[in-house]
């Protein structure tokens, strides 16, 4: 779907290659400040997910005051098309900034320029002059990434502002501090209360550095790859951050409901014509209705928006589970890229890839058929990889994959769930041999081993009972698992893995329950 806004018109139309079939449009009405929608799925036997939509509603754009740090590379790599291109986008970013705005320039080669001393207030005169100084920016020296990021943050932003900070650079540092590791722990400790955007320009930025600037500071890093518009990348996040609705956004729900495993973990602000999709794990509902509330600030005052749903399974969203699933494993290999392949992360992509088969660079071995011996081996040195920086932390390589990580933290697109190295996964069968046949049901990934369409879930160690299809014993254990129809129907047989033991429908299988039996059965799938 395309989604046009005009004016005061939202415009939706397919794309061309969509397919046809219903859709379901979820529009939160905003009768004031934020309009919220809660969608609850809570399968039999687990805890549920929910997803969680913020849009913004009319909003008093000169309520809250920005104070804008921006910072440009003017290194010697930025000459020709990428410095006029910056030049304007610094341009166009001053023109989002009202009367009562404040900004300062910062410009960095080999050493620091500043505009000013200290804050300009944004007034009719200081525009004009402002831009001057853009405009006599040439490109040459090396990259004082340090200096520039000790420069940007010297001057903190007012108490009742939304302080940010825009940073972008085309290369890596080359002047100063040149350690990654340490310029980002500086620019965490002397960051305060800014909010740190970032752009990448190019292959040859460091996006460990880049990345880890905007890991907790409530900001995204984007990547500029060569050939795309620095303008149109920059233009898109100032037209974003020009209506401040509400900042320092928490989440929290009714007595006795809690939630957990929040995507994003770190709640973005939300800004004027920018919807906030949240998804996560809760637990704790008995029945009937359960509430969300979402907090905020907003010139120094605290807000609360409340929004409540009767909690059910809903297997229209079965959605949800994908689309959580493929923001943890965003946010997992985003983890594993900055801090290093500890046994802890590695263990939580595996399990999560195995659940809901979502394949990534580091699981991409789970669908293949070497041998047991060789499965293992390649398993075991993936989780036994020692705890370190990432070793290409620049390079086409490395800002591909910083993007699918962010791409899949913010998935919202099913088709966007199942990847490897950024490829689909029917790109992904054709690029490798040895990938057996695999399908999607019922929120599991099956491969295709031995004429027995095989759980990803399943493990050696998981008992296996085996059921006849058709039989009494089939009908009753769905009827105790009804979670399990879709997935019951593959043929010729399949095998379906719980927390405990594996239950598998082939011929051969048991036709009836002994007393007590299948209430174990269901114990030890469900865990």
């Amino acid at each position: 779907m395309q989604v046009t806004r005009r004016d005061d018109r939202l415009e939706i139309t397919l794309a061309d290659n969509a397919a046809g079939g219903d859709f379901e449009l979820l529009l939160p009405l905003a009768r004031g400040l934020v309009g919220l929608s809660l969608i609850p799925h809570h399968p039999v036997g687990e805890d549920g997910y929910f997803m969680l939509l913020l849009a913004p509603g009319a909003a008093d754009a000169t309520a809250l005051r920005r104070d804008l740090v921006a910072v440009i590379d003017i290194s010697g790599s930025m000459s020709g098309e990428k410095i006029q291109q910056a030049r304007s986008a610094l341009i166009q970013l001053l023109g989002t900034l009202r009367e009562g705005d404040r900004f300062r320039l910062v410009a960095f080669s080999g050493g620091v320029r500043r505009y000013a001393e200290g804050w300009t207030s944004m007034t009719a005169d200081a525009r004009p002059d402002a831009e001057r100084w853009i405009r006599s920016l040439e490109a040459e020296g090396g990259t004082n990434i340090a200096g520039a990021l000790t420069e940007a943050f010297a001057q903190a932003p007012a108490e009742q502002s939304l302080g940010v900070v825009v940073f972008l650079t085309d290369g890596q540092a080359s002047t100063g501090e040149t350690d990654p590791e340490r310029i980002a722990q500086s620019a965490e400790q002397n960051r305060g209360r800014f909010r740190v955007f970032s752009f990448g320009v190019g292959d040859d930025v460091n996006t460990y550095l880049l990345d880890r600037l905007t890991e907790r500071a409530r900001g995204t890093t984007e990547y500029v790859r060569p050939g795309e518009n620095i303008e149109q990348a920059v233009g898109t996040l100032a037209a974003k951050v020009a209506s401040p609705v509400l900042t320092d956004v928490t989440m929290t729900a009714s007595s006795g409901i809690e939630l957990y495993d929040l995507q994003p973990g770190n709640l973005p602000d939300l800004f004027a014509g920018d919807e906030m999709v949240v998804l996560g794990r809760y637990r704790g509902v008995g029945s009937g209705e359960w509430s969300v509330t979402v907090h905020g600030r907003r010139n120094g005052r605290q807000e609360e928006f409340r929004t409540s749903v009767g909690d059910r399974e809903n297997t229209d969203a079965r959605y949800i589970e994908q689309l959580w699933a493929a923001r943890k494993a965003g946010a997992l290999s985003r983890e594993i890229r900055l801090r290093g392949q500890t046994p802890e992360l590695m263990n939580s992509l595996k399990q999560l890839a195995l659940r809901y088969g979502i394949l990534t660079e580091y699981t991409s071995y789970l669908v293949q058929e070497p041998t047991v011996a060789l499965r293992r081996e390649a398993e075991n040195r993936v989780m036994q990889a020692p705890a370190a920086a990432p070793a290409e932390q620049a390079g086409a390589g490395a800002v591909g994959r910083a993007a699918q990580d962010k791409s899949m933290a913010g998935a919202m697109r099913l088709d966007a769930v199942t990847v490897v190295n950024g490829m689909e996964i029917d790109e992904f069968r054709r690029a490798r041999s040895g990938i057996n046949p695999t399908q999607r049901v019922g929120g599991r990934l099956f491969i295709l081993r031995d004429s027995t369409w095989t759980d990803l879930g399943h493990g050696d160690s998981l008992r296996v009972v085996s059921i006849a299809p058709y039989s009494d014993a089939y009908f009753a254990v769905l009827a105790a698992l009804p979670d399990l129809r879709e997935v019951a129907a593959l043929e010729p047989r399949v095998l379906m893995a719980g927390k405990h033991v594996s239950i598998k429908i082939a011929e051969g299988g048991k036709t009836r329950w002994n007393p007590g039996e299948l209430e174990r059965l269901v114990r030890e799938f469900r865990g």
